[in-house]
């Protein structure tokens, strides 16, 4: 395993070890996830990114299925799945390593 980065603060000012695969870089952008084969879809905004997978903000999660498909502004779509989910946030990885065909 690569060595851990120090990347964030803890709640009691300690360093918190980064143990992601890749870096993830800090964006805002508008995007969109879809599910049930394109008729279902809710907005949210990406918060970071990287290669493997994003942090998604939602008003609230509980809509979200388990896998979707990812339209960031801009970009191709990508198979999403969650991995973990708050009241609010989204972590989801990529399935595939290429963006899907539109």
């Amino acid at each position: 395993m690569d060595a851990m980065r120090e990347r964030s603060t803890g709640s009691k000012g300690d360093g918190v070890a980064e143990r992601r695969a890749t870096v993830r870089r800090r964006v805002i952008r508008g995007a969109t996830i879809s599910f049930n084969k394109g008729f279902g879809a809710l907005e949210c905004v990406v918060r970071n990114e990287s290669d493997g997978g994003v942090l998604l903000a939602f008003g609230e999660t509980c809509a979200v299925p388990s896998a979707f498909d990812l339209k960031v502004n801009g970009k191709s779509a990508r198979t999403a799945r969650v991995r973990w989910r708050t009241m609010t946030l989204v972590g989801a990885e990529f399935v595939s390593d290429r963006p899907r065909a539109e």
